[in-house]
């Protein structure tokens, strides 16, 4: 971000922002800035480069709806402001393909390996940044949770969506290596999980082994 002129919401501490419902500052990396349009409507700004006066709230879905419900974003900004009635929605998605988008990345970086046999070789070998595993086969994962011990551990994707990332119809199991892009999925990773609906419907997975029957 360097000769980036800074905008007047940041605080005094580098990297925390305020939050317009906790009203305190919190770790920029755990926010979503959000910025008004033209004509008042709320932006989200997931990647935040949109110019304007940033607008911040913790990525936590409930923080998020009772910005929307008592329109915080009016009152901070100073101005009338329009926050659409699917802004959560929209936060969701935008953070998903932010996910989706940096998994692509890590994989033509050669970052990444997938299929469970795979992603268990590879925590026992060492060089895994974080693991991924489908929603719906999170409770089949309990061996690869074991192995990955203190690493991030993230089971907020489906597996249709991992498998179009990484060329393939869908993917259970996926492991990244260190680097930048481990790093910025992780980011982005912790916030989908705050968005992210408590309660999705799943997809009934394999044959309740915990490998179910699914090597992807």
């Amino acid at each position: 971000m360097s000769g980036e002129t800074l905008p007047i919401e940041l605080e005094p501490v580098g990297g925390r922002r305020r939050c317009l419902v906790a009203r305190a500052a919190g770790e920029r990396a755990r926010m979503v800035r959000f910025v008004l349009g033209p004509d008042g409507t709320v932006v989200p700004d997931v990647d935040e480069r949109l110019p304007g006066r940033g607008l911040w709230v913790a990525a936590d879905r409930s923080a998020l709806v009772e910005a929307v419900r008592r329109n915080l974003f009016a009152k901070a900004a100073g101005a009338a402001a329009r926050p659409p009635a699917d802004l959560v929605e929209r936060v969701e998605a935008a953070l998903r393909r932010r996910c989706l988008d940096l998994l692509g990345l890590a994989r033509r970086a050669g970052a990444v390996v997938a299929g469970f046999d795979q992603v268990e070789a590879a925590l026992k070998e060492g060089g895994v940044a974080l693991v991924l595993v489908a929603r719906d086969a999170a409770s089949q994962a309990a061996k690869l949770r074991r192995l990955a011990g203190e690493l991030p551990f993230f089971a907020n994707l489906e597996r249709g969506e991992l498998g179009r990332a990484l060329g393939r119809d869908e993917l259970v199991y996926v492991a990244v290596g260190p680097g930048g892009l481990a790093r910025k999925l992780e980011r982005e990773l912790v916030r989908l999980d705050g968005l992210a609906r408590e309660t999705r419907p799943s997809t009934p997975g394999g044959s309740g082994t915990q490998r179910g029957g699914d090597d992807r």
